[in-house]
């Protein structure tokens, strides 16, 4: 049994050469579903399994809805100031660094034109991982810059909301975004240009309040949280839990608030055939 015993004694292999398996293989959906993190992605982030619609992100909605990821971000420079000089567990300067360094991401929404099905479309994307994709200052400039553009190149705009709501650190200037923004969404409808809103989960708060329930056309995601007071914040203030499925975009389509509800993987399609056949052109294949 010689061919059995060690030829040298210990373990060899070098620390940096030890292979440990990558963080984020699997994915493990709220009904205990597992998923490989590439299937997932291949599925347009959503679980084979249960239709489960993962949080995603701007970088991955970009993805989605940009012909072959090809696109023009939108006024990238702009970035939150701390006009208040704010401060809670932390200073909201220092949050801001913060945030910014962990996601590389310089607000709570990218802006940006692109072709989808091979004509231009003006999309703001919010991200929640910035903040809880609260809105503030740079989100309700971002916004009316975005519809500026739209207005100014003749484009249809989409906003892709997903947010806690208004930013507190802000304050006033948070909660004049939700005028700001409406004002300029009713410059778009005058100029007869098609805006799209997508609601996904979740949307509560001063986002729901304005922008995101403007839409020619309100649409979302199955099982989307869409709130103005989130179910812990009515629990916290009435001391009640709410019904099962209250605030779910199944629970709005139905009550009316909503026009209709996609499969990720069908929105791109659905998005650009409500826009050819609101504005009477050819519907693209």
């Amino acid at each position: 049994m010689s061919w059995f015993k060690r030829s040298e004694k210990g373990i060899q292999t070098r620390t940096e050469e030890k292979k440990d398996i990558p963080k984020g293989l699997w994915y493990k959906t709220p009904t205990g579903k597992i998923v490989e993190t590439q299937e997932l992605a291949d599925n347009f982030y959503v679980s084979p399994e249960d239709e489960y619609h993962v949080r995603i992100g701007s970088k991955e909605y970009f993805e989605i809805l940009f012909d072959d990821n090809h696109f023009k971000e939108l006024d990238t420079k702009v970035v939150s100031k701390d006009f208040l000089k704010f401060t809670d567990a932390k200073k909201y300067s220092d949050r801001l660094k913060d945030v910014t360094k962990k996601t590389g991401l310089k607000d709570a929404i990218r802006t940006a034109v692109g072709k989808s099905k091979g004509k231009e479309i003006v999309i703001a994307c919010m991200d929640f991982g910035f903040i809880g994709g609260s809105m503030g200052s740079v989100v309700g400039e971002k916004i009316a810059r975005a519809a500026d553009y739209a207005i100014d190149n003749n484009l249809p705009l989409m906003i892709i909301s997903k947010s806690g709501g208004a930013r507190m650190m802000e304050g006033a200037f948070s909660l004049m975004q939700l005028a700001k923004t409406s004002a300029k969404l009713n410059k778009l409808a005058e100029s007869k240009l098609p805006y799209i809103s997508l609601a996904t989960d979740p949307t509560t708060g001063g986002t729901t309040a304005s922008f995101a329930m403007l839409g020619d056309i309100n649409i979302s995601e199955p099982g989307a949280l869409i709130a103005f007071a989130g179910p812990r914040v009515v629990k916290d203030t009435t001391g009640k839990d709410l019904p099962e499925g209250f605030q779910t975009s199944e629970f709005l389509l139905d009550k009316g608030f909503l026009d209709f509800i996609t499969h990720r993987k069908n929105l791109k399609d659905k998005v650009n055939l409500y826009i050819d056949l609101v504005l009477n052109q050819p519907i693209r294949k």
